[in-house]
């Protein structure tokens, strides 16, 4: 079913709309909570709190782009569950990507607006279209899908020391783009 399709079943209240999104992104869900948190009913517990969340979502909401709608909460919630999971200890993998993002972005002690929060990510936005595909995807696969580097490295047939090397460059640009446009992080 198309997801316009979908989009219109839980706009008629109907059930149908979960099962179709199960069947249409439902490894796709859980791919993006696995990257994040490893323990399987965890990541069942995410997939299923994502429908609920969608169900309530729509309406009001009607997202344009139905599998990063579904992909943006799936994600918050993997992150809700693993900062629950590890209040009092770590999860190294995870922690890894957190730290290496840690120079170009704010903290999460700081307190910004929606405004400062939606403008910064129009700024990520415009760097990432404006970099070449492959360090593009390479930096959506590590930092927002979570993929380690050993699966970037499959993924893109090249060494784990060259995924390492592109994702430094592109971290050290986006951070030259971010104090460029007067963002102070």
């Amino acid at each position: 079913m198309e997801d316009q399709g979908i989009i219109h079943l839980y706009l008629q209240r109907s059930q149908q709309a979960i099962l179709e999104t199960k069947n249409k992104y439902g490894a796709y869900c859980r791919v993006i909570a696995r990257n994040i948190i490893s323990n399987f009913s965890d990541v069942e517990e995410c997939e299923n709190d994502t429908y609920l969340a969608a169900w309530n979502a729509i309406p009001p909401s009607l997202p344009r782009n139905f599998s990063v709608f579904l992909g943006r909460i799936t994600r918050n919630i993997a992150l809700d569950k693993y900062g629950y999971n590890t209040a009092k200890k770590r999860n190294r993998e995870f922690e890894v990507i957190l730290t290496e993002l840690e120079e170009c972005l704010a903290s999460p002690d700081t307190v910004e607006t929606e405004y400062e929060e939606g403008e910064i990510a129009n700024l990520i936005n415009q760097f990432l279209y404006g970099i070449d595909e492959q360090a593009r995807n390479m930096f959506i696969g590590r930092y927002w899908y979570s993929y380690s580097i050993d699966e970037l490295s499959m993924r893109f047939n090249m060494s784990s020391s060259k995924v390492k090397s592109i994702l430094f460059r592109t971290r050290n640009k986006l951070r030259v783009h971010l104090d460029k446009e007067g963002v102070n992080l």
